[in-house]
């Protein structure tokens, strides 16, 4: 018997999420699985632009993160060839050494005890609208993780690998989980490496489709309240987990050494 055909939206919303808490599993990877895991799965998006870009996730004590090896593009990158480093990006575990653009990454985590993954990346559509200096509009539904959480850095610093540029991001960033920066890139910040990961695939299809939009007319805005219920929706933790594992099953057919 149908029983929920006059039931209130959020109580039906509630109860989704109660499901989604219930009946999503952990996939179990580690967080240098995630992180060599969310590489590949940047690289197959498109978002790899030879050495430039990082990913990072915090490390085994105060002051620490796991990142990729200089030298490595994004299809190389996997567990063994990460490296622990410190906030003065000495390594303490691994081989080789980090990004010297990782600096950026030390001054978030010092000020964003809630973020636990950074990714940053060159990816050609947030290329393109950081070539017109022009914000981030997110006018769909798809994209609404996004919504008014996305951040704008109209004036460039220059290389990110000394602590003024480092300043300048972080004080961009602010409160918010991504950053669109201006003749650069993006960043995203995430309160996990899946949150991190699914927020950068949002930020380049994204802009992608601000571009097609932009050049047959004028975008419009989406309804604040819809949007923000939207936002709401698709920013659990599980939902985040979820859409993570179902882009990482998509890439371990071509990338399973990413994981030793």
């Amino acid at each position: 018997m149908v029983s929920t055909f006059e039931t209130e939206k959020s109580e039906l919303v509630g109860r989704a999420h109660a499901a989604m808490r219930e009946m999503l599993t952990d996939a179990g990877w580690t967080v240098r699985q995630k992180l060599a895991l969310a590489c590949r799965i940047l690289f197959e998006a498109g978002h790899a632009s030879g050495l430039s870009g990082q990913v990072s996730a915090r490390g085994s004590a105060h002051g620490t993160f796991h990142t990729q090896q200089f030298g490595l593009g994004f299809d190389e990158i996997r567990v063994s060839n990460l490296v622990e480093v410190d906030e003065d990006l000495r390594v303490i575990d691994g081989h080789g050494m980090p990004n010297p653009a990782n600096r950026f990454h030390a001054w978030i985590y010092r000020h964003r005890a809630d973020v636990q993954c950074i990714i940053h990346a060159h990816s050609p559509h947030v290329i393109a609208l950081s070539m017109l200096c022009m914000p981030l509009t997110v006018s769909h539904m798809d994209f609404c993780p996004l919504y008014d959480d996305c951040a704008f850095l109209p004036d460039w610093p220059g290389i990110p690998v000394g602590n003024e540029e480092g300043r300048i991001i972080t004080q961009a960033l602010g409160d918010k989980h991504a950053v669109l920066l201006a003749h650069h890139g993006y960043l995203t910040a995430g309160r996990s490496v899946d949150e991190a990961c699914v927020l950068a695939l949002l930020m380049e299809r994204a802009a992608a489709a601000q571009l097609r939009a932009m050049s047959a007319g004028e975008i419009k805005p989406l309804p604040h309240d819809l949007a923000q219920e939207a936002r709401a929706w698709t920013t659990t933790e599980k939902r985040h987990a979820a859409s993570f594992a179902y882009y990482a099953r998509g890439v371990l057919g071509k990338h399973a050494d990413c994981l030793v």
